[in-house]
């Protein structure tokens, strides 16, 4: 699969269906990648985003250094993987190699676009010091976007083209998850 790209204008719909995704962050020859639940499109020119990074994690380290991110819509078929990415640290080792998550080079940034994903979005993080120290809460600008052409055409996802394995996953919680059913048109 090569992903197509999006739009800047249209980046947000990436997001705006309220995926779980994996944050992918890469800074002096490191890298890592974890899965965050709290994250959403914030502008449209240029693009923003927003995503709960805890001080705590090695991603955040990466991030604050690097300036930069990735943020990756996963799908269902990589279920497993999302959960094992949030559940063990990066400080251990590089989480790609060890759960066998390939990567795809990014346009913009030195973070690596994971693949089982069906949408990217290269961000610049947006300095916001009192943000980010009070509430783990990192901003950035969408620098590039991608999605797969599977799912993804005209400025819409289509998950009914790409069957259950290639939808989009949504965290409830306790380790519960559900996947984008059809879509439907509400004026019927």
């Amino acid at each position: 699969m090569t992903p197509i790209p999006v739009p800047l204008p249209e980046s947000y719909r990436l997001l705006n269906h309220g995926p779980t995704v994996l944050v992918s962050s890469a800074h002096g020859g490191r890298r890592n990648v974890m899965a965050a639940a709290w994250n959403m499109p914030l502008d449209f020119d240029p693009p923003k985003v927003a995503v709960v990074v805890d001080k705590s994690t090695f991603s955040r380290e990466l991030i604050e250094a690097a300036g930069e991110f990735v943020l990756a819509v996963p799908t269902r078929a990589i279920a497993e993987k999302v959960v094992a990415v949030g559940s063990c640290s990066g400080r251990d080792g590089d989480k790609f190699d060890a759960l066998g998550i390939d990567t795809l080079p990014a346009a913009r940034v030195g973070a690596p676009l994971p693949t089982g994903c069906i949408g990217w979005l290269e961000c610049r993080v947006i300095d916001e010091p009192h943000v980010q120290r009070t509430y783990d809460l990192f901003l950035g600008e969408v620098v590039a976007a991608w999605a797969d052409p599977a799912v993804y055409s005209d400025g819409r996802w289509h998950f009914e083209s790409g069957g259950d394995a290639l939808r989009s996953l949504h965290y409830i919680a306790g380790g519960a998850f559900f996947f984008t059913g059809d879509a439907f048109d509400a004026k019927e």
